[in-house]
């Protein structure tokens, strides 16, 4: 039987043109059963039955109180949770899910070619990965550095692009634990094209394998 995954895009903030194909992505990685929706109800439901929920791209306040709570529980309780890109600008206004995620989104420069350094290749989202990785993305900067808290598994090299605010130490790519859960992130996957590319798609996939317990 595939493993199930809740992949929720909704955003009542900016919205990437890029979601049905991320989408679409998700469905064709790793035979997962995939469940994609926009409807805040879908976590006010018992989650246990999913390997693992992804926010794909989700922006602004998405989740109702009780929703909150169901997610909160699920996780600590060993459920899978990833976050892809714009994740980091979810729930703002929701105090645990920045806890949960790491770090929370800034600003960005222009989407342009850049540089991701592999710092950690014993995890499956990068063990495919070469030493520098060129990608091309919008390399987000965060409030907050979340070295220390988190699992650093690779980092943006901002002398490879325009407009970075991090400086040298500037985590791109991370996992950790919250209670008996598992939580991998990404801020990689703004534009349609990542969702194409053969080591961005090895890359989320290993991230999902990784939180939900299957790799």
């Amino acid at each position: 039987m595939s493993a199930r995954l809740l992949v929720c895009t909704r955003t009542t903030g900016y919205r990437h043109d890029s979601i049905p194909a991320a989408v679409a992505a998700v469905r064709t990685l790793g035979g997962f059963e995939v469940e994609a929706s926009e409807d805040p109800a879908a976590f006010e439901a018992p989650l246990e039955r999913y390997a693992a929920v992804v926010f794909l791209s989700t922006s602004g306040e998405i989740l109702t109180p009780a929703g909150r709570e169901r997610l909160a529980a699920y996780v600590e309780s060993g459920g899978g949770f990833v976050g892809v890109h714009a994740a980091a600008c979810t729930e703002y206004e929701w105090p645990y899910y920045g806890e949960l995620l790491g770090a929370r989104f800034d600003r960005h420069p222009a989407h342009q070619p850049g540089k991701a350094v592999v710092e950690d290749r014993d995890h499956p989202a990068t063990r495919h990965l070469p030493a520098v990785w060129d990608f091309t993305d919008e390399w987000y900067d965060f409030r907050t550095n979340p070295r220390g808290t988190v699992r650093v598994l690779a980092r943006a090299d901002e002398s490879s692009y325009d407009g970075g605010g991090m400086g040298e130490d500037h985590p791109l790519v991370w996992c950790r634990e919250q209670g008996a859960g598992r939580v991998f992130y990404t801020a990689l996957g703004h534009a349609a094209e990542a969702y194409e590319d053969p080591d961005f798609r090895a890359h989320l996939l290993g991230g999902i394998r990784w939180a939900a317990r299957l790799d």
